[in-house]
């Protein structure tokens, strides 16, 4: 424990006397270390609707596991830059316009759950993983939908600005199941429009949906697909890509978070505990992967 707090430590210490990394666009160079030291305020995205990981409570105060999770990486920043404090400015972020505040360095780092894959690396750097999940589909029981193949034919609602979407027409396509898929502009109309009869399943990643139907008004109305669209994939915070002394500066502070006994109180929290605002506990268990992953951090896509 004390070997590698110290190597992350040490190498954070490193990082700040880095020189600025100046963005591939042609624009005046930008350091989220430089900038924080001068304002004493870190941008952290966040989502009204990405319970348990990021969302409004009902006195709409901003909760969560990767809230709780970045406010730790906050404090270590304030300690590595040498700060007597650093304030949190929430920024309010949709999965359509996300990467877009990023590169506008409208948000220094995106805390909430998106998916580390190929097509997003070509537009933003990701944290190490805090989670690992699968796309699936939430329907109504009395409907009858258990599996990906049931959906053969039927009108199904994801979130636009997600990777789902192109993910669920493309298995549309390979196994002939003609899904008409419709985007929504968040989770909260998607699983409505679900809820209500009006399109067949909502299909997003399982524990957002877990989530959901267990926070509704009568969680025994929904059932959770079978089968997923394809294997477990790591969620990371996003940070800008022209950056890399700020991403290896977040990566440094989870290193401890991960190896030094932090995370597991915090998991324990939001995903074996009643949460609010309606208290109900998720019981979803620490999977071995995600535990893998936080015993020996690794940036995917590396």
């Amino acid at each position: 424990m004390i070997a590698r707090s110290w190597i992350a430590k040490t190498c954070l210490g490193a990082l700040l006397m880095l020189a600025p990394v100046t963005a591939a666009s042609g624009q005046a160079p930008i350091s989220t270390l430089d900038r924080i030291v001068e304002t004493g305020t870190l941008r952290i995205g966040y989502s009204a609707d990405s319970a348990p990981f990021s969302y409004l409570d009902a006195d709409d105060s901003i909760i969560g596991y990767s809230i709780d999770l970045c406010g730790r990486v906050a404090e270590r920043l304030q300690q590595q830059l040498g700060l007597a404090e650093l304030k949190i400015a929430y920024v309010r972020r949709t999965t359509s316009d996300r990467v877009a505040l990023l590169k506008n360095g409208d948000i220094d780092i995106e805390c909430v759950a998106s998916t580390n894959n190929a097509e997003r690396r070509n537009s933003v750097a990701f944290s190490y993983p805090h989670f690992m999940t699968a796309v699936q589909f939430v329907a109504l029981k009395a409907g009858g939908l258990r599996a990906v193949a049931d959906l053969k034919g039927r009108t199904v609602t994801s979130t636009s600005g997600t990777t789902v979407i192109s993910s669920l027409n493309a298995i549309s396509r390979e196994r002939g199941l003609s899904i008409a898929v419709m985007s929504t502009p968040d989770h909260e109309t998607g699983f409505d429009l679900m809820a209500t009869g009006r399109v067949s399943a909502f299909v997003m990643d399982g524990i957002l949906l877990a989530a959901m139907a267990a926070n509704a008004t009568d969680p025994g109305q929904y059932i959770l697909s079978s089968d997923a669209l394809g294997p477990p994939e790591p969620y990371g915070f996003m940070l800008r890509r022209d950056d890399a002394a700020f991403v290896d500066a977040v990566n440094a502070a989870l290193f401890e978070i991960y190896t030094e006994g932090e995370i597991e109180p915090i998991y324990e929290k939001w995903f074996m505990q009643p949460v609010p605002p309606h208290g109900v506990n998720l019981h979803f268990p620490m999977s071995e992967a995600l535990a893998a992953a936080f015993a020996t951090p690794v940036v995917v896509g590396d």
